[in-house]
């Protein structure tokens, strides 16, 4: 008898776990490929549903999430580049989905400018995005290696101002940089240096072509590029590091982690930059391209309920250029002046998301931005080595800008679905100081409300128009509008329209700054006017849309933009070195592009491009209009997956034509300053070892070796950086590359 009573109790023991909690693993595998689906989202529902019963994961390197359950749950998965799918995980019994690829994404979530998060196919502007996988694959350590091969954005890099970009034929000064919503201070001549803008712990980045004032106001006259981070509940623990060595002396390092418990997750990012220096012909201290040290890190946190998420991010980033001056004559040549430059930017971004009612949403962003730019001057001895602070006009320098932002945007679906709407509130103060600031000390202020509906009559078809009211401390400012229509003619082809006016008031460092070197003065000029503008624009796109292996799309996009006032930079008069910020009456740009897409998946995806931008500008008092003037360029970008061996091999190509730069000479009259074609090729090979989590990849940058671009036409009023010679220093010329990646995850 005690026997049978000790066998029923080990059976009892036994069908326990049974009735418990189970750990069961629901794998993902490319369904073409048959290769795991890592970091993909994953709902599980209890069954039957039940309010609040449910729970979310995310797939590991392997594509395997770890659920403990007692009872079936209904799983849908979510993921870029999949469609997604649905089945029910049974406890103790382990389930592999396979998912069908979407070649083009078209289920992508996108939020910049979106009234609420949306599907790249569904939002009613065309956004182009760049993931994480295109950073890799370009190996870009920066927002301008990332941008410098893409269609109809022409990228320049300059050996004193950085790097910058062009959209829609309009300049940098005109385009809305964002890092999470929040925008980047810290603008030299009008143009941000995007070699600040580190490309580590990016999860992907979000381009509007367009005018985009309503919804973001001054600076998007021509765009909106917005940075998405990555989320630190992305994972539960994970610690990547990576490393970067090229041959023109980039010696790049950098470290992220993150952990997730419960409601809260912490992630951290810090990198350390290095470049060495360049000159085409080496022949004195003095490099064309400066040394540059740069060190960068953020720390951020999360706190999530159900309806409720709370972020922090708190960012520094620290830049040292050094400009070594050539031995100088009047000490014998035994000394020479030698400049640094400090760049110092903080940032603190807190952000509350909030779920209101049952189709509402609230949103606040606040941020606070600190930049300074110091400039101290040393005169170096050569034989002992020694330097001090040399005294003399301009020598030292300081100067210091912030920004404070706060900005509730409330959004809400009616209960028809046929309207939605976007209500909010963008208020904006910078303030600026230092001997350089006319008076001292400057500020701007920037309120604005906006508001911006959806209406969908038909499943087909959306129109949103939107506006926005502005109250400028400094301008009058005009109400600025939008409209948007979005036509999905069938599945497949989609249509979109806009006609949007954009305003942009001068910034504290054109009205007020005044930037004096050895080789060139730019003076703030208090008096400009408000810059204004009227675009239109339409793009078609056709992408098939099924699982097939092989897919294909097509996309067309024209834009015509009038701007009045555009504020430049012009010779002063009887002064070749002397520059000052002025309006020009009218300017003008006009273009197209197109893009070829086709992909047999999973191994072959090329990508084609043509572009052709055209801009004219001219004083009401000018003799005649010139017409306009136009450059073009072509893009080829090729990813082939050896699968075998397990190689992926990038290609990216572009010819940029010849470039037409339009200036006014002394007497007011249009000059062309045209800058010679060129072509840059990259070219790359990665493997990834060890289950996924290290990854080497060995490539070439600018294979064709680009440097210094000669120019031809008017050269006595060229740019400032010219200094009216006829080449300007475009890259540092063919490199090599080798770039380490290592990563730990659960």
């Amino acid at each position: 008898m005690r026997l049978i009573l000790v066998f029923i109790c080990l059976a009892l023991l036994t069908t326990l776990p049974m009735s418990g909690q189970q750990t069961t693993i629901l794998s993902l595998k490319d369904k073409v490929s048959g290769q795991p689906v890592a970091f993909a989202h994953v709902l599980a529902e209890i069954l039957p549903p039940a309010k609040g019963k449910s729970i979310t994961q995310m797939t590991n390197e392997k594509g395997e999430a770890e659920f403990s359950i007692s009872s079936p749950v209904r799983v849908s998965t979510s993921f870029i580049g999949y469609l997604q799918a649905a089945d029910t995980l049974y406890p103790g019994k382990p389930l592999t989905m396979r998912l069908e690829p979407m070649v083009y994404n078209v289920d992508e979530v996108v939020v910049t400018g979106q009234i609420s998060p949306e599907r790249v196919d569904n939002s009613i502007y065309k956004v182009k995005t760049l993931g994480t996988l295109t950073i890799n694959q370009k190996a870009a350590n920066n927002l301008s290696e990332l941008l410098a091969g893409e269609l109809s954005i022409k990228s320049t890099h300059s050996s004193v101002f950085g790097s910058s970009v062009m959209m829609q034929g309009m300049g940098g000064e005109h385009v809305k940089f964002l890092i999470d919503g929040v925008p980047v201070i810290g603008r030299q001549s009008g143009e941000l240096d995007l070699d600040q803008i580190s490309m580590q712990n990016v999860d992907h980045v979000e381009i509007i072509e367009g005018p985009m004032s309503v919804i973001y106001g001054s600076n998007a006259l021509a765009g909106v590029i917005n940075v998405i981070t990555k989320s630190p509940d992305r994972q539960k623990m994970s610690v990547s590091a990576e490393t970067y060595v090229e041959s023109v002396g980039v010696y790049n390092f950098a470290a992220t982690g993150s952990y997730s418990k419960g409601r809260n997750s912490i992630s951290f990012t810090g990198s350390r930059n290095f470049f060495g220096g360049f000159s085409v012909v080496d022949t004195s201290r003095h490099d064309e391209w400066n040394p540059k040290l740069q060190y960068e890190g953020e720390l951020a946190y999360m706190y999530r309920v159900k309806r409720t998420t709370a972020k922090l991010n708190l960012g520094y980033y620290n830049e040292e250029i050094r400009d070594y001056g050539n031995p100088h004559p009047t000490f014998n040549y035994d000394k020479a002046y030698d400049k640094y430059f400090f760049t110092n930017r903080w940032t603190a971004r807190g952000e509350i998301d909030q779920k209101v009612f049952k189709t509402g949403n609230l949103n606040v962003v606040t941020a606070y931005s600190y930049y300074n730019k110091i400039k101290n001057t040393y005169l170096q001895e050569l034989t002992t080595l020694k330097k001090s602070i040399y005294v003399g006009v301009d020598a030292q320098d300081t100067s210091w800008f912030d920004n404070f932002l706060i900005r509730p945007v409330f959004s809400n679906l009616l209960a028809n679905t046929l309207l939605k709407y976007q209500l909010g509130f963008d208020l904006n103060y910078e303030s600026g100081g230092g001997k350089r600031v006319e008076n001292g000390l400057q500020s701007i202020g920037d309120y604005a409300a906006f508001l911006s509906l959806a209406y969908t009559p038909l499943p087909q078809i959306s129109i949103q128009p939107g506006v926005r009211g502005i109250y400028n401390t400094k301008y009058a400012a005009p109400l600025v509008y939008s409209l948007n229509v979005k036509w999905n003619i069938v599945e497949d082809l989609i249509v979109r329209g806009s006609m949007a006016k954009g305003f942009r008031a001068p910034s504290l460092k054109e009205l007020y700054l005044s930037f004096v070197d050895a080789n060139h003065t730019i003076i703030g000029n208090p008096n400009l006017e408000a810059e204004t503008s009227v675009n239109l624009s339409a793009n078609i796109s056709y992408n098939t849309q099924t699982a097939a292996v092989y897919n294909w799309g097509l996309e067309f996009g024209a834009y015509y933009n009038h701007m009045k006032n555009k504020i430049q930079l012009a010779k002063m008069v009887g002064d070749q070195l002397s520059y000052t910020y002025v309006n020009v009456d009218q300017y003008y740009t006009q273009g197209f592009d197109v893009n070829f897409n086709n992909r047999v998946y999973p191994w072959l995806k090329v990508v084609l491009g043509y572009g052709v931008t055209g801009r004219k500008m001219f004083n009401n008092d000018m003799l005649k209009d010139n017409g306009f003037y136009y450059s073009s360029d072509v893009t080829v970008q090729s990813n082939i997956t050896w699968r075998k061996p397990a190689l992926e091999f990038s290609v990216f190509y572009k010819y940029s034509g010849s470039y037409p730069d339009l200036v006014f000479d002394d007497f007011k009259q249009l000059q062309i300053t045209t800058a010679e074609a060129y072509n840059t090729l990259d070219i790359n090979v990665s493997r990834w070892f060890f289950k996924r989590s290290l990854n080497v990849q060995v490539g070439g940058k600018n294979l064709f070796n680009v440097t210094n671009l000669s120019t031809s036409g008017y050269l006595g009023g060229g740019e400032p950086h010219t200094g009216g010679t006829n080449s300007t220093p475009m890259d540092w010329g063919r490199t090599i590359f080798v770039k380490l990646q290592y990563n730990i995850s659960k």
